[in-house]
């Protein structure tokens, strides 16, 4: 009879899984924000490529640079949702490798450390990714009000 042990093992495989958890719920308020920002991004762009679909409209030139920034704009925070859903995916591989180990009494704790350290070069792409839209973004506000 040993339930005790496998049963404190099982208890500290999830106490060991709640970090990577509290993670993922801020990786998932990070892709929250891109999407928005994505959408806002598409949304801005569909305005303007209704602009230029009139014959008669004026500031045909900036229009076609605006749609330009927004693609830059959009090819970053594409690759920022990409990297930070990589990065949550290798989290989720790392808790269920972690319960792979406990309940085949394997040890994946060098695995599980370079999974995660994977995660967070992942995450940290998306974070840079994000940062280089919100400067572009910020730019072409100001090229806007001057």
């Amino acid at each position: 009879m040993q339930p005790e042990p496998v049963i404190s093992n099982i208890a500290h495989v999830i106490q060991m899984s709640v970090a990577p958890v509290f993670l993922l719920t801020g990786v998932g308020a990070i892709l929250s924000v891109l999407i928005n920002r994505l959408g806002r991004i598409v949304d801005r762009a569909r305005v303007i490529e209704q602009k230029l679909a009139d014959p008669a409209g004026d500031g045909r030139a900036l229009s076609r640079l605006e749609l330009a920034t927004l693609g830059r704009r959009m090819r970053l925070i594409n690759w920022a949702i990409s990297s930070c859903t990589i990065s949550a995916l290798l989290v989720c591989v790392v808790i269920a490798l972690l319960f792979v180990g406990a309940f085949l009494h394997i040890n994946v704790s060098d695995i599980a450390a370079l999974l995660f350290v994977f995660a967070m070069l992942a995450l940290i792409g998306g974070l840079l990714g994000f940062l280089r839209e919100i400067y572009l973004a910020i730019a072409t506000a100001r090229l806007g009000m001057r």
